[in-house]
């Protein structure tokens, strides 16, 4: 009898142990994937700004704002 009890006891750590790695994994996953998130966002972010820079300097208002282009003034 003490053997079953020992041999269940064992078994329930065994199976806590696992689930405890499981959930471990699952944490290191959800991490990785808000990181890779926040990065998609920033780059996204920095694209519309070089978008909106080069559409600024296309239509020539912010380089007669900045003073890039002297037509002779």
């Amino acid at each position: 009898m003490e053997r079953d009890d020992r041999h269940k006891h064992e078994n329930h750590d065994a199976d806590m142990i696992a689930r405890s790695m499981e959930a471990h994994q699952k944490d290191k996953q959800r991490e990785h994937t808000r990181r890779m998130n926040k990065l998609w966002i920033w780059l996204g972010v920095m694209f519309l700004v070089a978008i909106l820079l080069w559409w600024i300097f296309s239509i020539g208002f912010f380089e007669d704002t900045s003073g890039v282009t002297n037509f002779g003034n």
